[in-house]
Parts: C-alpha cells; structure tokens; sequence
C-alpha cells in the first residue's frame, strides 16, 4: 500500500499501487486521477519551481492563464489561486484553440490543456501555433495527450473538409468531401468521453511528432514530466502519454507576480508571530519550552 496526498485537493489517501493507472480515479475526495495530478504537478514545477498541492498554491492573481476545457476537479481551486479561466469549445465561455480571436494574442501567462490537442481539427500544428500566439513571451503550455512511442504520427483524416458522421446499423461512420471533391468513407472511429458526452480522435501523436511540432511552432524548451512523485500519487505505469510543458522563454517571475507572494509571505508571518506571542504568556507553553519539548 502507498499513501500519498492528492495535490488538487489536499486530501490524503492510501491506495495499492497498482491500482494507480492514468485514467481510472484514484482521490478518494475528489476522483482525481494520475494523469491530472501529473498535469498540476508539472504545472507547480513550471509556475513556482517546487512540488505543490493546489490548495498551498500562493495566491498570485497578477497570473493569467487559461485553461481549454479544463476538469471540475482543479478549475475552481485554480480560479481562486490565479487569475484563470476556464473555457470551453463549444459552449460559454468559448475559446478555439484552433482559432483564437486576434484579441488574444499574448495575453497568457500559461495555458492548460489536458486531453484536447487529439481532438482539434486538421492541420497537427495549428493549436500548437496559437498556443504559441496567446502566450506572453516567457509563458508556458501545460498539456497533456494520448501518445505513443512510434516514430510517426497517426493522422486519421487528413484530407478532411466538408464531413459529416451517419450512423449505419450499429456503427458511425465518417464521411467526407475533400477539397478536390473525392468523396471518403471511415469506419473504425474512435470517440474518448469528454466533460460533455463523446470527442472523435483526429490523430494519435507520438513523442517525436509532439516535440516536433511544438519546436516548430516556436517554443524553445520541451520538458516531458516522465518521473514517478509518489508523495502526491503519481506513478506511470507506462512510459507514453506523459504530461509535457513547452516553454517560449525561460520563466521570469514578474515584480507583481513576487509582491503579491511577499505580501502573503509577510501577513503570515505577522500572524505567526502574533500567535507566538500569545503562547508565550501561557505557563504550559513556556514550561514545555523550557524542556525543550516545543
């Protein structure tokens, strides 16, 4: 058995290890599972440089970030911690990574997306370009996605453009129109659950193809988080699929950003210190002292 603490909610939990996989919920508070305490592990690294749960994020509300249909199970603890919002493709509050209005470029401090790139429209590279574009000049993608080890991409429909899905007795097919006007037929679709009902996988991406396209889009560092953290849970039971940060430049922590901790930094301590000061004044307090037993 391993106990950990869950990092999107604090609680502490026991769980065989075996039991930890990337999809199945393994919080017993909150559900979350390996791949999203992954994701804001490697989020904390990214932001703050060290291994925090999300309820001991600072409150850093000069951060702005978003986030691409991100899980119930952290958006809320997020939102109160930075200043962050979440959205959605296809309902309010809307935002296309695949198309993100002009008045959006350079806006964000970080951005998070966790099983979504798969799922984005034909051409691979476009979402990871605007990723690029909405980012501040030292901001950061977090995202996760299926991949594998194979030296290519999978791309399932590459030529697609004016299509449509029908159902045929038990099974959905996808038909399409190229540009050309040649007229193709798919079967054998894969759909993953979203927060909403059912998402179609475009491609499968491999590790290669991944770093490829985010270097090319512009990101100057790719870090793949393939380290187990047992204190908070996260054991990867494969060696794919792992939670990526892309950086465009090396972080540099604004001078809001650093007042905003200080401040926090400095109200604690006043009230540390003011706590302490009462304690002092009791007998019990200043006799376990004494022995050295506080």
């Amino acid at each position: 058995m391993m106990e950990f603490t869950c990092n999107l909610c604090g609680h502490s939990n026991r769980s065989a290890t075996r039991e930890l996989d990337r999809e199945p919920p393994s919080c017993s508070s909150c559900g979350s599972n390996v791949r999203t305490r992954g994701l804001l592990q490697a989020f904390s690294m990214e932001l703050f440089g060290a291994n925090l749960t999300l309820p001991d994020f600072p409150r850093v509300k000069s951060l702005r970030g978003i986030g691409t249909s991100d899980s119930s199970q952290y958006a809320d603890r997020l939102a109160s911690k930075l200043d962050y919002r979440n959205t959605f493709h296809n309902r309010e509050p809307r935002f296309d990574i695949a198309n993100p209005a002009g008045e959006e470029s350079g806006k964000y401090d970080f951005l998070l997306s966790s099983e979504v790139f798969e799922h984005v429209l034909p051409p691979a590279a476009a979402p990871f370009q605007n990723a690029f574009r909405v980012l501040k000049p030292h901001g950061v993608l977090v995202l996760t996605v299926p991949y594998s080890l194979d030296l290519s991409m999978a791309e399932h429909f590459p030529d697609l453009h004016d299509f449509g899905l029908a159902s045929l007795s038990d099974r959905v097919l996808l038909i399409n129109r190229t540009r050309e006007g040649a007229v193709q037929v798919f079967d054998n679709l894969v759909f993953h659950r979203d927060g909403s009902g059912t998402a179609l996988e475009m491609r499968e991406f491999s590790e290669t193809s991944l770093k490829q396209l985010l270097t090319a889009a512009g990101f100057e560092s790719v870090r793949i988080y393939s380290e187990d953290y047992p204190p908070f849970g996260i054991v990867h039971s494969e060696s794919c699929s792992l939670p990526i940060a892309a950086r465009k430049a090396p972080f540099a922590f604004g001078v809001e950003s650093a007042r905003e901790v200080v401040e926090q930094y400095r109200d604690l301590k006043q009230k540390l210190d003011t706590e302490m000061q009462r304690l002092c004044g009791k007998f019990w307090f200043r006799l376990g002292h004494r022995l050295g037993l506080l």
